[in-house]
C-alpha cells in the first residue's frame, strides 16, 4: 500500500505551532521565504553605528559596547547577562627606537606590550637584518637588534631565541603609507610567544625600515619600558529556551571588540548585529533546541572571551551541540565564505544547501581563526561564517574599517543564510551533526594553538 506524504504527515509541529504539511520541499521554501521577510539590514545598519566606535579589549568602551548589546537582547524581550573575565595587558611608558652607526637618527615605533624591559638607558647593540629568519640568517644573530619581515608567529619567534637576538624589531604598512593618514599598531607579546622567551621589541613602519636598512645601520638602541595590567573584558550571553529539547544547545557567536584606531564595523560589528538579527528571530519563532547567544569581548588579543566561556562553562559545554560563528560581514563588494570545522559531512551538506537556497557561498572544511577554536579544542563542532570584502574594497584591523564600503542589503543577505542554516539543525527532528571533531581538524586546531611547540618548550 502506497501511503502519502499528506496522509503521514498531516499535520506537524513547526517552530511551536501545528499546521498542515503540504509536502517537503514546500515546507523548506516555506520556512526559507520566512527566514528572508522577517530580516531588516536597515535595523541590523542602525544598531552597527550604535556600536561603531573603538572598543579595545578591556576598556571602558568595550564595556559600554556589551551595556548596548544587553540593552537590544532586553528590548528585544530576551534576558541577557555580561559576564566579566580578566585579560592581560600593558601600559607602554616609553618605546624608542634610535640608529647610532653609521647615522644618528631616531624613528617612530610601538612599544611590544608584555616585552622584557631594557634599562633606563636603553639596550645598545649591533643591528642586523634577518629577514625570514633562515639559518643562514641567523648564523650571526646573536647578541644583536634584529629586524624581521612583517609580524610574528611561533616558529619565527622561536627561530629567534633559539638564535639568542638581544632584541627585535618588526614591521607594518606599505611604502606608500602617509603618516598622517595611516596608524602604526601596538602589538603584544602573548603568552604563547613568552613560552620560548622574551626580549625587548618594537615596531616599526615599513617606510622607515627600508629607510634605515638602505643607509647601511649596524648599530641601534632600543628603550622600552611598559608595566603589565591586568583589566576586565565581558562576554554578553542571551538565551532562548527549547520548546521540545531545551537540554540540546545551539550557539551563535561573534566578537564584538575592535583594535586600537578602529571602529571594527567590518570585524565584527557586522557579525555582532547579524546574531541579535538571528536572536529576534527565535524570539519571535521559539525553536526546538535552546539557543544560546554570544557576544565575545577581547577577541583580537587572542580569542580571550571565548577562550573564558568555555573555560569557566565546562559542565553546560557537555550539552553544547553546534557552534555557529560570524565574523566579518556586509561589504558591498565581497564573497560569502563558509568554513566547516567539523564532520567532512556536514562541508557536503553545506554545499548542496547553499545551491538549493540559491546562495553563493565557497564552502570549506577546516578551521576559521576566529572564537569558534577554542570550542573545538573542546569538542563542540562548529560553522563559521563570513562575508570577506573583495581585493581593494574592504579594510581590516586599522583606521579606514568603516561603514563607508558596508551596506544593508549585504548584511540581510548574510543574515538570512546564516538562520537558514541555523534554523535547519535547530529544528531538526534528531540532531543532525555529530558531536565529535575529525582527526584531521583536531589536527588542524592544534597546528594553529601550537600545541606540539608549546609542550616542548615546557618540557625544556
Amino acid at each position: 500500500m502506497v501511503v502519502s506524504w499528506k496522509k503521514i504527515h498531516d499535520t506537524i509541529v513547526v517552530l511551536g505551532r501545528v499546521r498542515r504539511h503540504p509536502a517537503p520541499q514546500a515546507l523548506i521554501q516555506d520556512d526559507w521565504r520566512k527566514c528572508n521577510m522577517q530580516m531588516n539590514g536597515e535595523r541590523e545598519l542602525e544598531l552597527l553605528k550604535k556600536i561603531g566606535f573603538t572598543r579595545v579589549a578591556g576598556s571602558e568602551e568595550e564595556y559600554r559596547a556589551a551595556e548596548i548589546l544587553k540593552a537590544e537582547c532586553e528590548a528585544i524581550g530576551v534576558p541577557a547577562v555580561i559576564e566579566p573575565f580578566e585579560i592581560e595587558d600593558a601600559v607602554i611608558k616609553t618605546a624608542k627606537l634610535e640608529i647610532l652607526e653609521p647615522f644618528c637618527q631616531e624613528y617612530a615605533v610601538t612599544g611590544y606590550k608584555c616585552a622584557e624591559n631594557t634599562p633606563a638607558e636603553g639596550l645598545a647593540a649591533e643591528f642586523l637584518y634577518v629577514e625570514n629568519a633562515t639559518e643562514v640568517d641567523l648564523r650571526e644573530a646573536r647578541g644583536k637588534i634584529v629586524l624581521v619581515n612583517g609580524f610574528l608567529r611561533v616558529p619565527l619567534f622561536q627561530k629567534l631565541m633559539k638564535a639568542g637576538v638581544a632584541g627585535i624589531i618588526t614591521m607594518e604598512g606599505e611604502l606608500r603609507d602617509r603618516p598622517e593618514e595611516t596608524d602604526l599598531s601596538t602589538r603584544k607579546l602573548r603568552r604563547t610567544l613568552r613560552a620560548f622567551g622574551n626580549v625587548p621589541m618594537v615596531h616599526v613602519r615599513v617606510k622607515d625600515a627600508m629607510d634605515f636598512v638602505a643607509r647601511g645601520a649596524a648599530k641601534a638602541r632600543i628603550v622600552l619600558d611598559n608595566e603589565t595590567v591586568e583589566r576586565t573584558s565581558h562576554n554578553v550571553i542571551a538565551t532562548v529556551l527549547g520548546t521540545e529539547k531545551p537540554e540540546e544547545v545551539v550557539s551563535f557567536g561573534a566578537h564584538y571588540d575592535s583594535v586600537d584606531y578602529s571602529t571594527g564595523v567590518y570585524d565584527n560589528g557586522a557579525g555582532s548585529v547579524i546574531n541579535m538579527e538571528i536572536l529576534r528571530y527565535f524570539r519571535e519563532n521559539p525553536p526546538r533546541r535552546t539557543v544560546k547567544f554570544m557576544w565575545y569581548g577581547s577577541e583580537e588579543i587572542g580569542l580571550e572571551g571565548s577562550w573564558a566561556y568555555v573555560k569557566s562553562h565546562q559542565e553546560q559545554l557537555r550539552d553544547h551541540l553546534l557552534m555557529i560563528n560570524v565574523d566579518v560581514g556586509g561589504p558591498v563588494l565581497g564573497v560569502d565564505k563558509i568554513a566547516v570545522t567539523a564532520e567532512d559531512k556536514l562541508a557536503f551538506y553545506l554545499e548542496y544547501f547553499t545551491k538549493i537556497h540559491g546562495y553563493s557561498a565557497e564552502v570549506r572544511q577546516g578551521i576559521y581563526s576566529s572564537d569558534s577554536i577554542p570550542f573545538a579544542d573542546s569538542g563542540v563542532p562548529a560553522v563559521n561564517f563570513s562575508r570577506d570584502g573583495a581585493p581593494g574594497a574592504a579594510y581590516i584591523h586599522n583606521r579606514f574599517d568603516t561603514l563607508d564600503f558596508l551596506c544593508a542589503q549585504a548584511l540581510e543577505k548574510t543574515t538570512a543564510h546564516v538562520l537558514a542554516f541555523g534554523e535547519a539543525v535547530i529544528n531538526a527532528a534528531v540532531f543532525p551533526v555529530e558531536r565529535k571533531i575529525p582527526q584531521n581538524i583536531a589536527e588542524e586546531v592544534e597546528k594553529y594553538l601550537y600545541k606540539k611547540e608549546l609542550s616542548e618548550a615546557q618540557a625544556e
